[in-house]
């Protein structure tokens, strides 16, 4: 892996210098030829599609763009060689496949891990080649798009979105608190449950992302807890979660804490971000959950409308959350009801949850982090999740650790794709994922299980 050294003023000194070369060489693509702009289909991939789209446009460039839930080696052969591509938040991991196409000029903008050489003909922006820097691809695709026009300040606000949508809320500081400025992000301090701009109540019974027991999804008990941490009605409808005291959001906190004491007081507790969005003062959780759910749905071309405000993409955005929603619900039932066995494999320290088609695979990783979350697992518990593919070729595995300490996840599915063949492996230390082969699924979940009680020991 090449590495560079040398420092500048933004915090991840050798990053800010391969950030520019970047787009030194990125300028010099003639006028005449068309960009293929290849991205991921989750928050962070739409949310750095969406700044690269619209800088192209204020660059009066053409370019066409796909959005991918993974790449892969076919889809990488099959493209042509002469026209220039930019990957973003994905190709770390695929660095072999790209040098064998040989392609005349590839620029990948990614923060995953990189695990191979990278080709002479790559040009690649990525922390995890200097001080690793907690960024998202999002993130780095508006430092890459603002280095080439300072006009593209505007489009802060969606690496803001990406960042969140990619779980680094708790990292946007250093390099990222610039974008947090430029993007004209209000912070204020409170519960995470999202979006912070609607009635509490409404707000507790549809949380999903910190699942707890006896309130989330129960109106009743809802009230209870309101009633015991002083809450009430004003003029027939609760306040907001931002409109609510210092002292009331206290209150809640503990009420919510004393009704599951596992419950710690940073898992549900924490920074608010409020930015502008269709003209209105919204939660960027929530904005971002909702371009997330419109990719899991098969609508991503809905979610890069929602990302550059397009007032049509609006109300279909809102309907597919609805929906995606549903789908997350029907998940967790199914997650809470498996018995174990098959379906459900628990051990200690992990849980393997294998919901074949009776999950969509491009939900799976959602419901793996949902679980993470909640306080329902000891840190440092390992989650897997698996589901097949819409072709049912295919399963889909994404794995979480609980509480992010501890165990390296994706050495774990590294560990067990090598058991049973070839696979793709990609993510992060405490989140990750693989593609296997279906006809290697019992297989598969024998060695993640035996890795899984093998590392444990190891810990």
């Amino acid at each position: 892996m090449k590495k560079e050294e040398g420092k500048n003023s933004e915090g991840n000194f050798s990053l800010g210098k391969s950030m520019k070369e970047a787009t030194i060489k990125f300028l010099e693509i003639p006028k005449e030829q068309e960009i293929l702009v290849v991205s991921h289909f989750d928050t962070d991939g739409i949310s750095s599609a969406a700044i690269m789209i619209q800088a192209l446009k204020k660059m009066d460039r053409k370019f066409s763009v796909k959005i991918l839930k993974g790449l892969d080696r076919e889809f990488i052969y099959n493209l042509e060689k002469n026209k220039p591509v930019i990957f973003l938040d994905l190709a770390s991991s695929m660095l072999d496949y790209i040098k064998k196409h040989e392609f005349q000029e590839v620029f990948i903008i990614d923060h995953h891990d990189i695990v191979q050489d990278i080709p002479e003909n790559v040009i690649i922006v990525n922390p995890m080649m200097h001080d690793k820097e907690k960024i998202s691809s999002s993130g780095l695709t508006y430092l890459f798009c603002r280095e080439i026009n300072p006009e593209n300040k505007k489009l802060a606000k969606l690496a803001v979105l990406g960042m969140i949508g990619d779980s680094m809320d708790d990292n946007i500081d250093r390099l990222n608190n610039g974008i947090l400025e430029e993007g004209e992000i209000k912070r204020k301090r409170g519960l995470l449950f999202y979006p912070t701009t609607r009635p509490v109540n409404k707000v507790l019974e549809y949380n999903l992302q910190r699942y707890i027991p006896g309130i989330t999804g129960d109106s009743f008990g809802i009230i209870e807890l309101l009633r015991n941490a002083g809450i009430e009605q004003t003029e027939g409808k609760y306040k907001s979660l931002i409109e609510l005291r210092d002292e009331e959001m206290k209150k809640l906190v503990t009420a919510i804490m004393l009704r599951n004491p596992v419950t710690k007081n940073k898992d549900i507790v924490g920074d608010i971000f409020l930015l502008k969005f269709f003209g209105k003062l919204e939660d960027a959780r929530e904005i971002s959950a909702v371009i997330n759910a419109c990719s899991r749905l098969d609508e991503p071309e809905t979610a890069l409308q929602f990302c550059m405000e397009i007032p049509e993409a609006r109300k279909k955005a809102e309907a597919i959350y609805v929906r995606y929603k549903q789908h997350l619900i029907s998940g967790l039932n199914f997650v809470e009801k498996s018995i174990e066995g098959s379906d459900k494999i628990k051990g200690n320290g992990f849980l393997i949850i294998n919901a074949r088609d009776r999950i969509k695979d491009t939900i799976i990783g959602t419901i793996a982090s949902i679980l993470s979350n909640s306080s329902l697992y000891e840190e440092g518990t390992i989650i897997a999740a698996m589901a097949y593919d819409e072709e049912g070729k295919k399963i889909k595995v994404s794995a979480r650790n609980v509480g992010k300490k501890g165990r390296n996840v994706r050495e774990l599915l590294d560990s067990a794709v090598n058991s049973v063949g070839r696979g793709e492996v990609g993510g992060h230390e405490f989140a990750a994922g693989c593609m296997i082969s279906q006809d290697k699924e019992t297989d598969f979940i024998q060695a993640l299980q035996k890795s899984c009680e093998i590392e444990l020991v190891k810990v």
